[in-house]
């Protein structure tokens, strides 16, 4: 177990995708400014199940993704902050939230990709790019550009246009066969609601 800063949000973070942050609450400004001094500058992030992201209080998910700190700039009212989300780990223990929440974490094991799940894996990635040219108001465009890596399949998991709820589920899967199946079965009763609709 690892005692790491945690940065709880309203969204879920895959492993292997960005996440573009806008840091004015001071309890977080204090976590990034330790973070910079740090040689590898890495943070959790877990979803707030309950709650808000602002001012504590809130229920937190005992599975999130690591984040390592890619940039920083200062804005007009806030830092604008890139991370790149690398393993999940789940949540031990929760620790006091002075100066800003922490908590004591395992690493889970990295998804072993298998070339057997390349037809899987395009199949996938055909749902969800269909999809995101339909989906009223989607965050990503059907074109967005994904890496060759196969384990990018948490990439297809992130532009896939679900909520939180099934992010998360997602998030858990213990396998990249399971994932790709999730992201298929997701996918498409997104779809049948929005064509029902």
């Amino acid at each position: 177990m690892t005692a790491i800063p945690m940065f709880p949000l309203g969204s879920v973070h895959f492993p292997h995708t960005p996440l573009p942050l806008r840091v004015f609450e001071p309890r977080y400004l204090t976590m990034i400014g330790r973070l910079l001094d740090e040689e590898d500058p890495r943070f959790g992030v877990v979803l707030i199940e309950r709650g808000h992201e602002v001012g504590g209080g809130d229920r937190r998910s005992r599975i999130g993704t690591m984040a390592r700190l890619v940039s920083v700039s200062a804005g007009a009212d806030a830092l604008l902050a890139v991370a790149v989300g690398t393993d999940r780990f789940t949540v031990d223990e929760w620790l006091d939230d002075d100066p800003y929440p922490r908590a004591e974490v395992t690493p889970l094991p990295e998804l072993d990709w298998s070339d057997e799940l390349t037809p899987l894996r395009t199949q996938a990635e055909a749902i969800v790019r269909r999809t995101l040219a339909r989906a009223p108001e989607a965050q990503w465009d059907a074109d967005t550009e994904l890496s060759d890596d196969p384990i990018a399949a948490w990439q297809l998991a992130a532009i896939a246009p679900l909520g939180d709820y099934d992010r998360y589920a997602l998030l858990q899967s213990a396998t990249v066969g399971a994932l790709l199946r999730q992201i298929i079965d997701l996918t498409l009763d997104a779809e049948l609601l929005w064509s029902d609709g």
